[in-house]
């Protein structure tokens, strides 16, 4: 019930009037304070020992599944709490989401493909802004080419405290790049390179960190040879990477954005396609969490298994609903170089 999960559990109950939904948290205080904000259509589930839940033990257990008659999970919480909690809605037979944007989250869920299939649910994993937007981005921006060769992801911005402390930890992790065929480990922090996003953000340095993006597009890019993700970065965040936060996260970020650069062939051309988009990165990853919702109650994600919303079924009409929620893609029109 953080800054993103406070927005799905509200995006639901707002789009969807007669939907109840279940929220829990192991900060029972706030848990309650964001129910009695949510009012009758949210219906409380505590934990059972007091919030001193190990680092993966699920928040919302099979048991809380079935008790509860719950039709689909969406794990809103901190890096590193999401795995046991799909595996539990697997375990019950229940769809899930995962919001986490940490490599090793996914690549975690990733593993539970097999159990997914044989439950024959779906489970979506990094859906949020970066990744999560930028998936569908790049899905509906292949579209346009006969062949990708490329695609770079970059983004700037974080969420709520969760998210800022990932971010941090992930420019002093490995990342994982996708090239010539095979995965390559290269050190977070390095790969510098000014990316330019939509305004008002503009120009940013980004770095090379631990991030899924790459992970979750390349099953969608069988003929990419290059899949990179990079996040922006100040030299402060750059050379503290490795030391704790030196100061407390803000509550909620500012403005962030995103930016997914596609190169590949059309025709006889080479070409490169822009795209991305400008929000607060909790309120988009929310917005698109709740869309995510919608994709797995209307049979529209791909069908059973662990993926990425470049997987879905129709990444343009998936769009279509993010825009009119307010959410907006962009497309850089100009000469590329």
């Amino acid at each position: 019930m953080g800054a993103v999960g406070a927005r799905v559990a509200r995006q639901l109950i707002a789009t969807h009037p007669r939907l109840e939904v279940v929220v829990t948290d192991i900060d029972h205080d706030r848990l309650r304070s964001v129910a009695r904000n949510l009012g009758p259509a949210a219906i409380v589930a505590e934990t059972t020992d007091g919030g001193r839940l190990g680092l993966d033990r699920p928040a919302f257990d099979r048991e809380a599944c079935v008790r509860f008659g719950i039709d689909l999970v969406v794990v809103a919480a901190a890096a590193g709490r999401h795995v046991g909690s799909v595996r539990a809605a697997l375990a019950a037979g229940v769809p899930a989401i995962s919001t986490s944007d940490r490599l090793d989250d996914v690549r975690a869920l990733a593993r539970l493909d097999p159990i997914a299939r044989s439950r024959g649910v779906a489970v979506l994993a990094g859906v949020g802004f970066a990744p999560g937007l930028t998936g569908l981005l790049a899905r509906h921006g292949a579209a346009a080419f006969e062949v990708v060769d490329e695609i770079h992801v970059a983004k700037v911005g974080t969420g709520g405290p969760s998210c800022a402390r990932q971010h941090h930890r992930a420019l002093n992790s490995a990342a994982l790049d996708w090239r010539d065929g095979e995965w390559r480990r290269r050190p977070g922090g390095s790969g510098r390179e000014l990316v330019w996003f939509p305004e008002p953000v503009g120009g940013a340095d980004c770095y090379r960190g631990a991030l899924p993006d790459a992970f979750l597009l390349q099953p969608w890019f069988p003929d990419a040879t290059r899949i990179t993700a990079r996040i922006a970065a100040s030299r402060q965040d750059r050379f503290t990477s490795w030391l704790p936060m030196l100061t407390p996260p803000h509550p909620e970020g500012g403005v962030g954005a995103i930016r997914v650069e596609l190169r590949g062939r059309i025709g006889r051309e080479y070409h490169t396609e822009v795209l991305g988009a400008v929000e607060r990165p909790a309120i988009a990853a929310a917005t698109v969490a709740a869309v995510a919702a919608d994709l797995i109650a209307e049979d529209r994600a791909g069908g059973p298994g662990v993926r990425g919303l470049a997987g879905v079924d129709d990444a343009r009409a998936a769009l279509s609903v993010l825009a009119r929620r307010g959410l907006t893609g962009q497309r850089f029109e100009g000469l590329s170089a």
